[in-house]
């Protein structure tokens, strides 16, 4: 029995030498003597080639991402104007706050929201009256397409590189500012200094404002045609007059709409006026330059108006509103807030050469506002 099972041990030991022998000869074979097939090499070929392929697709897409964005950040570092630096009295550069970050790029000038808080400030001081909360409360919207319509002057000035202007025009218009609001220049200076406003920003609106006039007039002079025959008659009023009539007036001027609906507009206006008041309605509604100034025009002489316009405005009673008077482009409405008599003392010839352009820039404000909005569409805004 113990002879069987001795034998039975040692085939089975005899066989597993045998099997790890063979696995071990096999081995050997195949890493050194076997070839594979041209089947076998061609699949495991395909698949490092694709393997590769994939690869390199993968990479020279995500280079080509990579230039793209190069690319763009390049585009945007040339035509983004980023601010400068704010400097303090004594030269060093201020500390950047909240109020310096970006806002809003308009074609390529860049808005932080200073320059929305300076807007606000400015229609504040230059409205010269107490803002109800509502009225605070559009501030902001009113702020902010103040400097997107500036902005888009300014890239159209730049675009037809006009940027000649007078310095004696600028003088006067912030006289003509200061006065409005019954201060004088000095006064205005310290008040814009004591709610941090630098007075350069006041200078700067003007020279937009200037050079904007001054590129309509160039695109626009042939167009422009007054009747001197009504100049002649106006004249004829007020030459043997001791005294002449200065109008305090401010206006509104909308969009012009369907002859269908302009009746209901008209009426529209007069309720929303009525309700928040003209001032309110001027500088949310108003197309016209003098919307962030609640559609203050300031002091007008009787000689400075046209006919047509003085007749109205003289039929109107103060504190009251014009009749709308349609325009080719828009509904004109006034508000008479105040008029007085005045010595007069002006030069005929003088006094025909300022009604003649009184008119032409009647005639340069429709097509200054049909430019505006040709161009407005081609000018991308983008908010953060």
């Amino acid at each position: 029995m113990i002879k069987i099972k001795k034998i039975i041990f040692f085939i089975i030991k005899s066989t597993l030498a045998i099997v790890a022998l063979l696995t071990l000869v096999l081995f050997f074979y195949a890493a050194f003597f076997y070839e594979p097939s041209s089947v076998e090499k061609e699949t495991a070929e395909n698949q490092i080639i694709k393997s590769e392929e994939s690869s390199d697709v993968e990479e020279e897409k995500r280079l080509k991402e990579e230039e793209k964005q190069r690319l763009e950040e390049s585009r945007a570092e040339e035509k983004i104007s980023v601010p400068e630096a704010k400097k303090t009295t004594n030269g060093e550069i201020a500390e950047t706050t909240i109020e310096d970050s970006l806002f809003a790029i308009v074609g390529n000038k860049a808005i932080t929201k200073s320059d929305v808080l300076n807007e606000i400030k400015l229609i504040l001081i230059l409205n010269n009256k107490i803002f109800s909360e509502k009225e605070r409360k559009k501030l902001h919207q009113i702020a902010v397409k103040s400097i997107i319509k500036r902005s888009v002057k300014q890239i159209e000035i730049e675009r037809n590189n006009f940027l000649e202007f007078n310095q004696q025009d600028v003088k006067k218009e912030i006289l003509r500012l200061a006065n409005n609001i019954n201060v004088d220049v000095e006064t205005l200076k310290k008040i814009c200094a004591s709610n941090q406003i630098d007075f350069s920003i006041i200078e700067d609106q003007i020279k937009i404002g200037l050079l904007w006039n001054s590129l309509i007039f160039q695109l626009y002079k042939d167009r422009l045609s007054v009747n001197l025959d009504e100049i002649d008659e106006q004249l004829k009023l007020i030459q043997n007059k001791k005294e002449i009539e200065e109008y305090l007036i401010s206006e509104i001027v909308i969009k012009t709409v369907e002859k269908d609906k302009l009746e209901s507009a008209i009426r529209q206006l007069k309720n929303k006026i009525k309700i928040e008041g003209f001032e309110s309605v001027a500088i949310s509604l108003s197309i016209s330059d003098s919307a962030s100034r609640g559609g203050n025009l300031g002091w007008i002489k009787e000689n400075l108006i046209s006919k047509k316009l003085l007749s109205i405005i003289a039929n109107t009673s103060l504190g009251n509103i014009s009749e709308p008077i349609l325009l080719p482009r828009g509904i004109l409405i006034f508000k008479v807030r105040n008029k007085r008599k005045i010595e007069k003392n002006i030069n005929i010839e003088e006094t025909k050469n300022e009604l003649v352009n009184s008119e032409k820039t009647k005639i340069l404000n429709m097509h200054s506002s049909a430019h505006y909005n040709n161009i407005r569409s081609s000018v991308s805004v983008k908010f953060f």
